[in-house]
């Protein structure tokens, strides 16, 4: 019981310092990083087999780390994604092939392949 509550409670505290490192950022990388969480949420929601919790955090985590070298080099947003935010959405969601190869193994589980 006491791991899992850390786990929960960390879990937490982690979240809310990502989250207020990313209402740091300059205004039109904030925009963008909203944009690409909903995005990621909804694509992994929709998804047969989404990522795990610990790989939705790092994936973000990633990203934010990103913009903010970004923004301290300053860079324009679009400068860092390119005007193609989905594909570069994409390509960063490439990165994180655990949720692909869970939905491909278990198809080619359930066909026999």
């Amino acid at each position: 019981m006491n791991s899992f509550l850390k786990k929960v409670i960390g879990d937490k505290k982690a979240w809310k310092q990502l989250e207020a490192r990313s209402k740091a950022l300059p205004r039109d990388y904030q925009l963008v990083y909203n944009e690409i969480k909903e995005y990621m949420w909804n694509l992994w929601r929709f998804s047969a087999s989404s990522g795990s919790q610990d790989e939705s955090f790092a994936t973000l985590e990633d990203l934010l780390h990103l913009f903010e070298a970004g923004a301290k080099e300053g860079k324009s947003v679009l400068e860092v994604t390119g005007k193609d935010v989905a594909a570069f959405c994409d390509d960063l969601f490439h990165a994180t092939e655990t949720w692909r190869s869970k939905l491909n193994a278990e198809i080619m589980k359930k066909l026999g392949a």
